[in-house]
């Protein structure tokens, strides 16, 4: 591959090239976002078993016609794809089934009756059916202009129409009863994503194929679930994502023509996803475990500081000296595990150290208070209102007093009364 052939292809030189790039273009991003309402409807397995059911239809459309008449071809796989949808909908709403396994089963047949059709045609032997086969594994790089003016026109539909019933899709998608007490046309907006999916799968299996359709329906959208908790966003995500992994995959496919195209889209939008699973924010692998650590060091401050409070308060000295034995002796803490927290407590400027002995600042005593008189109120209220017993409250006090906001704390005290002892009859401390 010459430099002057990358830049052909980056610059669109080549019709073909042209052609291909468009076509993917478009067809991902409307993929992704169909593919959303079926991901946040938690029906990701419709998606590959509608992509299955088509096969047939498009064999029979063929059968009939007896040509390969774009048009006539998807109005076949719209047909069986419909149908399957609404069988598996029929076996799983009068409970013959589990929806799994309406799943399993349509699939199944319908991939399988597309099979035998299939055969049959080519056994035919009719010159027409040359190519049919690559419905199944998919074929971009026969993209022509005529498939790019109908990707073009289904994708300006399918946009249209997301945007006009956007309300009624996040309804369905998130809570069907809210949406049916408000007045939503429950069944008509399932009849139009249904109709929307099933025209997506369609025109894109002659791409990617009914085996890899699935992913290219599922896989932007769920990397765009990590980023974002705005159905809008997820939206727009999900459509750059599937239009990212269409152009990679096309100029992977272009690299090396070897290559098909629809297997390195689906790939390359699996790394998409891969690395928003470890990355994104708040969502990702990596944020939620910097969160839990956070949360465990905060958990492992708040507990020391508590054991100082405690302590002083048996001696009457809530700012007295306290060893590291001590602390050991009253707590089992993991030695490193103390060193630390009491190194980051002093830095923080809530205790002081002078050679082998703590005392709490009055930064500290502070703070030390408001997690003790957070774990003593909800003693009281699960003792109270959940009728546990004195000596059971301990531990859910304990889990619960790191993650009580101020807002909470606010009506723990109004429910209660602003109690001064706890059900040990141990004295609550005063607001710091």
């Amino acid at each position: 591959m010459t430099t002057q052939q990358l830049i052909g292809f980056f610059l669109l030189e080549e019709p073909n090239v042209q052609m291909v790039v468009a076509g993917t273009l478009l067809l991902c991003g409307m993929a992704a976002l169909v593919g959303c309402f079926t991901f946040l409807r938690k029906r990701s397995l419709v998606g590959d078993a509608v992509s299955h059911s088509v096969l047939p239809g498009i064999c029979l459309a063929f059968l009939l016609s007896g040509e390969k008449n774009p048009l006539i071809l998807l109005l076949g796989a719209l047909a069986t794809g419909l149908l399957s949808l609404i069988l598996m909908e029929a076996l799983s709403r009068n409970r013959l089934t589990r929806p799994d396994t309406a799943i399993s089963l349509m699939l199944s047949f319908f991939f399988g009756l597309g099979i035998l059709l299939l055969t049959y045609i080519q056994h035919q032997g009719n010159a027409s059916q040359a190519g049919l086969d690559k419905f199944i594994f998919g074929k971009a790089a026969s993209i022509t202009e005529a498939d790019v003016q109908l990707f073009l026109i289904s994708g300006i539909i399918i946009t249209a129409a997301v945007i006009v019933l956007l309300r009624g899709f996040y309804l369905i998608s998130f809570d069907e009863d809210y949406a049916r007490v408000t007045g939503f046309p429950i069944k008509l907006l399932r009849l139009a994503l249904s109709v929307l999916t099933v025209w997506t799968v369609a025109i894109g299996i002659q791409a990617v194929g009914v085996v890899l359709m699935a992913a290219l329906l599922i896989t932007p959208a769920l990397a765009a679930r990590f980023w974002t908790h705005s159905i809008g966003k997820m939206l727009i995500i999900a459509a750059i994502f599937g239009m990212i992994s269409g152009y990679t995959g096309s100029f992977v496919s272009y690299l090396a023509p070897a290559m098909p195209t629809g297997p390195w889209i689906v790939v390359v939008a699996t790394i998409i996803a891969v690395f928003s699973m470890l990355l994104a924010p708040d969502r990702g692998l990596y944020a939620r475990f910097k969160i839990r650590s956070r949360n465990r060091e905060k958990t492992l401050l708040e507990n020391i500081l508590k054991l100082f409070y405690q302590i002083g308060e048996k001696s009457n000295h809530l700012q007295g000296t306290i060893l590291e034995e001590d602390l050991l002796n009253h707590r089992a803490f993991a030695t490193e595990e103390l060193q630390s927290g009491l190194k980051k407590l002093t830095q923080q400027g809530l205790l002081e150290h002078s050679l082998l002995d703590y005392r709490l600042t009055n930064k500290g005593l502070a703070e030390a208070q408001r997690v003790v008189r957070l774990h003593r109120l909800w003693e009281l209220y699960l003792q109270r209102y959940l009728h546990l017993e004195p000596d059971h409250v301990h531990d859910d006090a304990e889990a619960m007093e790191h993650v009580i906001t101020p807002e909470i704390e606010a009506q723990l005290e109004l429910i209660l009364g602003n109690p001064e002892t706890d059900p040990h009859n141990t004295i609550i401390p005063p607001r710091a």
